[in-house]
């Protein structure tokens, strides 16, 4: 007799930037996106979360963001493609010598911030990003129906697609700026709301924002929802 195949979903977690509830977030999440020590963190800091992703065995990704330490990596910047492909390779190549010192290799990217947002909807932004992850040969995450997904996916670049339970999107589907009021959702119920919705519509993965002061309440409602839901939370690789 077959079985309908149960809903799966991955959920990561951008940590290492040096916010208090890392630890707690890895025992409720199944991908980490690593901090590269460039928007944020540092040698210790990131160290210290690589040893505990390890120890709960949680998928690790890369989580390069342009070196703006002031504006936390969330300040557009005018770039280019080469600008970008050397900033992604440099701080990959420095997050991956630092896992290896506790066994770990990466197994994805995730774009942080600004650079995410640009590589969305900026071709040339997308075009540097895309060039370094066709010589990392690592999946990509990033939002669906973008430049970056239409592009990655002619190129032969693995795109994994993410939504984002705590923040409100456009019609558009791009997410409202954080610049704008209420573009944090931040109702239990409307997070729930909008997990299933981007469940629904076949995103791949989830994403807590790690250094939100909600993200452990955040994500406990999350992994609440899906197993009332019967929805297995699973790595995307």
């Amino acid at each position: 007799m077959n079985h309908p195949t149960a809903r799966a979903v991955d959920l990561n977690a951008d940590l290492g930037e040096g916010f208090p509830n890392d630890r707690e977030l890895l025992d409720l999440v199944s991908s980490a996106s690593l901090c590269c020590g460039a928007h944020a963190g540092n040698r210790p800091v990131i160290l210290e979360t690589l040893h505990q992703v390890a120890e709960r065995k949680v998928v690790l990704g890369a989580h390069p963001g342009f070196a703006d330490r002031d504006h936390f990596g969330r300040r557009e910047l005018a770039t280019s493609a080469v600008a970008v492909e050397q900033l992604v390779l440099t701080q990959i190549d420095a997050l991956a010598l630092l896992a290896a010192e506790v066994g770990l290799v990466i197994r994805y990217v995730k774009p942080h911030g600004a650079l995410y947002n640009q590589a969305q909807r900026q071709a040339e932004v997308a075009e540097g990003v895309l060039s370094a992850m066709a010589r990392l040969q690592l999946p990509l995450l990033g939002q669906p129906g973008t430049i970056l997904e239409t592009r990655a996916r002619a190129l032969g670049v693995t795109y994994v697609t993410e939504g984002f339970p705590d923040r409100r999107y456009r019609d558009d589907g791009r997410l409202v700026p954080r610049s704008e009021p209420n573009a944090v959702l931040v109702e239990a119920r409307e997070v729930e709301c909008q997990v299933l919705r981007l469940i629904d519509s076949g995103v791949a993965s989830l994403c807590i924002h790690g250094d939100d002061p909600r993200a452990l309440e955040n994500a406990r409602t999350i992994r609440n929802l899906l197993e009332r839901h019967s929805i297995v939370m699973k790595g995307f690789v």
